[in-house]
């Protein structure tokens, strides 16, 4: 039986250590590097170190947070509403057949001609959008909708773990590396009991620290090499540590040719691909991308969101280009927590609003359409006489992701979603 209280392997590890003359503190740095380097972040059971099984359901899901609140309407443009150019005089997207206008999608709505990289996914039939759609919550903060987006618990502060990481148990246990945030810090999308690993964006990522010295590294092995929870926790970190340098070692070696690196998402989206196809048999994935919020001088076909949307698009096609094969047996969701105010505020922006369009990419999607309820422009129409309605809840849009692609069943998807029933049936999978 493995000892459940707590440890101190300070005087054995600055034993093991003395040829680098630790003092305490630089002890308690360094032993807190696993946890805190942004490489990996360990659950709190340490049966999961137990062992991993090869999961045989290697379908895979990305999630695409982008914080702050992107303006849907300006994503996938209404052209045919004239209520969106009475209230836009500044920023709208011109119509198709104008300069700099929409990319015609359907007859009805156009995509940001700053997404044309996305077009030729659309014209695939693997690229979807479904307007109108989000989260319940009236909220117009980005704290609490990030939360409820991320907790899937609408209006509910007291959720503790993220639906991603209920959703990670649902499944088949499989590598450390089974759960992978593009970022420093684990998110709350992804907290909760299952182990998730953490891969800093950019160069940091795969940087050198102090724990890989073959010494140090030594040092640690043998100090951890017991049955309770800190060693098997401290053991599960290291392997992830190891996958996933080695599945991005080749990659980073294409990259650094001497030329200088692509926009970040672009780089980023690179490395994620290569999680997803390698060893690392990555299955769920999440990554966060900033600066959604435009208040002041949003820009219309040219300008300030128009240059955010061209390098999302692009990460997006090229994540899409290095998956390869294994995109057909990947979805993509693209999700922001609220939408923008329906008119420009006086600033030439929009402020924070409610419903917005989630984007659905991957092999087995039925794309090619805009789904959704489509509520209307018009006052009376309007949430709250300022913003775009939602008539379909978020979770109507995930549901089907994780029932038909991940194929997890009804009473799994009530542990994922608590408290949710579907009020309607979207068919977005093949």
């Amino acid at each position: 039986m493995s000892n459940t209280n707590p440890i101190n392997h300070e005087p054995q590890l600055s034993k093991l250590l003395s040829p680098f003359k630790m003092n305490r503190r630089k002890f308690i740095q360094l032993a807190s590097l696993i946890a805190t380097s942004g490489i990996v972040s360990i659950g709190t059971h340490g049966w999961a170190a137990k062992g991993f099984a090869q999961t045989k359901n290697r379908k895979r899901l990305i999630v695409i947070f982008l914080r702050g609140g992107i303006d849907g309407l300006n994503v996938v443009v209404p052209y045919r509403e004239a209520a969106y150019y009475e209230a836009r005089p500044r920023i709208a997207i011109p119509a198709p057949t104008e300069q700099g206008g929409a990319l015609d999608l359907d007859g009805h709505f156009g995509l940001h001609p700053a997404l044309a990289d996305l077009m030729p996914l659309w014209q695939q039939g693997t690229l979807a959008f479904i307007h109108a759609s989000g989260s319940p919550d009236p909220t117009r903060s980005h704290f609490d909708a990030q939360d409820y987006i991320e907790n899937g618990t609408p209006g509910v502060k007291t959720t503790q773990e993220g639906w991603m990481n209920r959703l990670l148990a649902t499944i088949p246990k499989g590598r450390p590396t089974q759960a992978v945030n593009m970022g420093g810090t684990t998110p709350r999308i992804l907290l909760g009991k299952m182990p998730v690993a953490n891969l800093p964006m950019g160069r940091i990522s795969n940087r050198s620290l102090p724990v890989d010295r073959p010494l140090i590294n030594a040092a640690f092995d043998s100090l951890y090499s017991g049955s309770d929870q800190l060693s098997l926790a401290y053991r599960e970190g290291r392997q992830a540590r190891e996958i996933l340098l080695a599945e991005l070692a080749s990659e980073m070696k294409k990259a650094d040719r001497g030329a200088p690196p692509p926009a970040k998402f672009v780089r980023d989206s690179r490395k994620l691909a290569r999680l997803m196809v390698g060893d690392a048999k990555t299955q769920l994935a999440f990554l966060a991308l900033g600066g959604w919020d435009t208040h002041v001088n949003q820009g219309s076909s040219k300008g300030q969101l128009a240059g955010k949307l061209k390098q999302l698009g692009q990460g997006l096609a090229n994540l899409v280009k290095e998956l390869g094969s294994v995109y057909s047996d990947t979805a993509i969701v693209v999700i922001s927590e609220f939408g923008r105010t329906f008119r420009e505020n006086g600033n030439a922006g929009t402020d924070h609003g409610h419903g917005n369009a989630i984007w659905l990419l991957g092999g087995s999607i039925r794309g090619g359409e805009v789904y959704g309820e489509w509520p209307g422009l018009a006052d009376s129409q309007l949430f709250q006489g300022r913003d775009l309605e939602i008539t379909t809840d978020f979770r109507e849009v995930l549901a089907p992701i994780l029932e038909e692609h991940l194929q997890i069943g009804d009473s799994n998807l009530a542990k994922v979603f608590p408290g949710y029933m579907p009020h309607q049936r979207l068919r977005l999978l093949a």
